[in-house]
């Protein structure tokens, strides 16, 4: 049984296309997550009430 090695070069070439489309995904969330968090979420007071809530 020979070693096809036409096969496993594109086995390697798509595993290593699939790390790198994983890495780059991750550093896109890793920023909106970053950007997430960093963003004002605290919870207003029932007395605040916004411009458009006049009751």
């Amino acid at each position: 049984m020979e070693i096809n090695w036409v096969i496993i070069a594109v086995i390697l070439v798509g595993a290593i296309a699939l790390i790198l489309y994983l890495i780059k995904k991750n550093q896109k969330d890793k920023k909106e997550v970053t950007k997430f968090f960093n963003t004002d979420t605290t919870i207003r007071k029932e007395s605040e009430l916004d411009e458009e809530e006049e009751y």
